[in-house]
């Protein structure tokens, strides 16, 4: 029996085997655009990064990239592997992402979507993001949407 969303815990990556969960997570759910353990570490000096536990097995993670010079926006990005969605697990690691990008004094928000994942697309637009963009990584065919709360 699947352990109940109360029983979810969110923790910051702060250690290899945190790093190895949330890579897991990004890498199912992002296929086209996997990660290796030194970009995970890389993005975790700059980025908050944080892992989904149900009963003691990662089912999901969150990044917040912070507002730069360059780009005032912060991206919230929350991932759930695709056989726990449907259960307020999202919502749950999505609710504390916005939060954490207005600590760092974004003056907006944004997420970053792959096209193909049309639960994640939905998603957020069930939170209120709009569509404001697009692209595509070298050599890819799935592009990834930048979308933006209004």
């Amino acid at each position: 029996m699947a352990a109940a969303t109360s029983d979810l815990h969110l923790r910051p990556v702060d250690g290899e085997a945190s790093l190895e969960a949330w890579r897991h997570v990004h890498n199912v759910i992002i296929p086209t655009a996997p990660l290796s353990l030194d970009e995970v570490r890389r993005n975790a000096d700059r980025h908050h990064l944080e892992v989904a536990h149900l009963g003691g097995r990662p089912v999901g993670c969150s990044t917040v990239r912070p507002p730069t010079e360059e780009e005032p926006a912060a991206t919230v990005i929350a991932r759930v592997l695709p056989e726990h969605r449907g259960r307020g697990i999202g919502t749950r690691i999505y609710l504390r992402c916005p939060e954490r990008a207005r600590e760092t004094g974004a003056e907006r928000i944004e997420t970053i979507v792959l096209a193909s994942n049309t639960e994640g697309v939905a998603f957020a637009l069930a939170q209120g993001f709009v569509q404001v963009g697009e692209y595509l990584l070298p050599g890819d065919t799935v592009p990834f949407l930048t979308l933006r709360l209004p």
